[in-house]
């Protein structure tokens, strides 16, 4: 099953390699990669409500521990990434190239930090025995894609080789993989309250990355529309999750 979840969980980020092919080699404006992440956002709500915290308080026999790790996995996020912004990591997911006067090292964590809440989510889906969520797969895979493709941009404005992005976006999947892995193996007998908890600790540390850095980079590069676009990605990734 661990074996189960490595691929998974590499497979759903696989999509940053796609995402980072299409910006280095058929290009996007800015308006559209703006469009396309507002759309990302849009699916990744949607697998925090219902995918995620929903589970959580369902799950849950005191409800209590889905709330506290809501707020924990907010909190340990918003410490992370602001330590990985002062080492030099701020703007990691810029589409203008931000990413010039910020720290190789302090960029690639802050990405990796980005992803592991999701990459754990998905090796602990795999422990109920029902199989992988596809819903949850999905969102991450279509949320990746506007991420890896905006990030990518920026990365070659700030000076970045496309052997060395395609690299990076390699290794986070690679990470990601283990992540899932890792989730599936350290909470296999964990109690319903703690597995609520894990849950709702990354729904915290997911809404908290969207709303510091997709969003606003989002709708400064999508304009007003990208609101429609958010609604349409949510919308897209409900009726997927109906068919599981």
């Amino acid at each position: 099953m661990i074996a189960a979840a490595f691929f998974w969980g590499a497979f759903a980020s696989s999509s940053l390699l796609v995402g980072g092919f299409l910006a280095l080699r058929i290009g996007l404006s800015e308006r559209t990669l703006g469009l396309v992440m507002a759309f990302g956002a849009g699916v990744l709500f949607s697998a925090v409500a219902y995918e995620l915290f929903l589970e959580a308080a369902e799950s849950a026999e005191n409800r209590e521990w889905a709330t506290v790790g809501l707020f924990a996995g907010s909190l340990v996020f918003f410490i992370g990434d602001g330590i990985v912004d002062r080492m030099g990591g701020e703007g990691r997911k810029s589409m203008v190239g931000r990413q010039a006067g910020g720290a190789a090292l302090a960029i690639v964590l802050g990405i990796v930090l980005d992803g592991i809440p999701e990459s754990f989510v998905v090796g602990i889906d795999l422990l109920s025995g029902e199989g992988v969520s596809v819903a949850f797969i999905a969102a991450v895979f279509l949320s990746n894609l506007p991420e890896a493709a905006a990030a990518s941009s920026g990365l070659a404005k700030a000076g970045w080789r496309s052997s060395r992005i395609y690299w990076l976006w390699t290794g986070v999947t690679l990470v990601a993989g283990l992540a899932a892995a890792v989730g599936n193996g350290v909470f296999g007998g964990a109690s319903p309250d703690a597995l609520a908890f894990v849950l709702a600790f990354a729904a915290g540390a997911i809404l908290t990355m969207l709303a510091d850095t997709m969003m606003p980079e989002a709708f400064e590069k999508g304009g007003r529309a990208a609101g429609l676009l958010v609604t349409l990605g949510f919308g897209v990734a409900v009726f997927v999750s109906t068919f599981e």
